[in-house]
Order: structure tokens, then C-alpha cells, then sequence
């Protein structure tokens, strides 16, 4: 798979550490939930979008997929058209209202990502049987980190993948990603990605 990245991230202008972390998910995906059809050009684009493939303000990913300095988004405290989304788990440590921060390469926030993170370093039988008998919650010990490019691509696979269901179908592709940020515009805008890495591809 490492050549099959290194081959493809020049042409699409892509970082093959990244490609390698989209195609590795692509490929989990497809063993563990094979009726999803999830293509790797999807993740791209949701990664392109979201930080531009973890490059985000100089951002760079280290050869075991950490991201950094770590990438985050705006406090989601209800201004500028934002909503406003408490982090529980930061709040509590703090003693403080705390408000939610998207966070790495695939910008989650604090509870979509305990919700779906999973680490996907972890050897495949035990990641397969995390997948296939702890929907959507794995074990804590394997919940990963939304900052590790591979971790972050697998989760966003696995979050698609729950809310499309057949992500082949135009309805199914369109209900993943409107899910994963409920906006016509970002459901253009990640289409328009996908399909541009697509079309490069033939």
C-alpha cells in the first residue's frame, strides 16, 4: 500500500502519508462493513476540506501519523454562526464552562469522537473484532487519537459508513457526508473534492 500512495500523492496532490492512511481505512472499511462501498476519494476530500490533508497552518504529519502542532478549530461557543457545544470532559477538569473544539486532521469534536475514534494501529484481528462487536463504541483502551492521521481517517470511515449505509448509492453518499456537517454547501464542496480525485485517478 506504501507504493500504491507514494505512486498517487504527486499527482493528486495529496501527502502520501495521508493517502496511506485514507487507503488503510478504505480497506478496513471494506472487511468490516462491506456493504458500505466507502471510496478513499471520499475520505480525501473530507480531509482536504477540513485541513488540507493535515497541513493545516504548517501542520505536518510524522512518519506514525501524529499530526502537529496539533489542529484545532474555533471554541463552538454559539457565535458567528457557530453552534454551541459544551465539552463535558474538558468542563469537568476545568471546574469552568469549556466549549467544544474540532480537533485534527478530520476535525471532530469531543463527543463524535468517543463516540467513533478507534486506533488503528492495533493488530487487525483485534480491531476487526472491536469494529464488528462494538458499534459504535471500541474499548478505551483502543479509542486512539483524533490527532493521528490513521486513526482520524478509520473513525471518519466508521462514522460515514453508520450514517450513509450504502455509500455507492448518490442518496447513501449524500446522507454520510451531510451527517458528518449538516450543510448543503459542504455536501457540494466535498463532492466536488471527491469527484475532482476521481476523475484524476482514471
Amino acid at each position: 500500500m506504501l507504493n500504491w500512495a507514494q505512486a498517487r500523492g504527486k499527482k493528486y496532490g495529496i501527502p502520501p502519508r495521508a493517502l496511506l492512511a485514507y487507503g488503510y481505512a478504505t480497506v478496513v472499511m471494506a472487511k468490516t462493513s462491506p456493504g458500505c462501498h466507502l471510496g478513499w476519494t471520499t475520505l480525501a476530500a473530507i480531509a482536504r476540506v477540513e485541513s488540507d490533508h493535515g497541513r493545516h497552518r504548517g501542520a505536518k504529519t510524522a512518519a506514525d501519523g501524529q499530526v502537529s502542532p496539533p489542529i484545532r478549530g474555533v471554541a463552538l461557543d454559539g457565535t458567528n454562526g457557530n453552534a454551541r457545544i459544551l465539552d463535558p470532559g474538558a468542563t469537568a477538569r476545568a471546574g469552568h464552562t469549556v466549549f467544544a473544539q474540532a480537533a485534527g486532521p478530520f476535525q471532530f469534536i469531543p463527543d463524535t469522537w468517543k463516540r467513533w475514534g478507534v486506533h488503528a494501529g492495533v493488530d487487525y484481528p483485534t480491531l476487526s473484532a472491536a469494529l464488528k462487536k462494538a458499534k459504535p463504541v471500541v474499548p478505551e483502551t483502543i479509542s486512539g487519537s483524533p490527532d493521528n492521521i490513521d486513526d482520524a481517517a478509520l473513525a471518519a470511515g466508521r462514522y460515514l459508513c453508520a450514517s450513509g449505509g450504502d455509500l455507492a448509492t448518490a442518496a447513501g453518499w449524500r446522507r454520510a457526508v451531510f451527517a458528518y456537517n449538516h450543510s448543503d454547501a459542504y455536501v457540494r464542496q466535498i463532492h466536488a473534492a471527491a469527484s475532482g480525485y476521481s476523475k484524476s485517478a482514471r
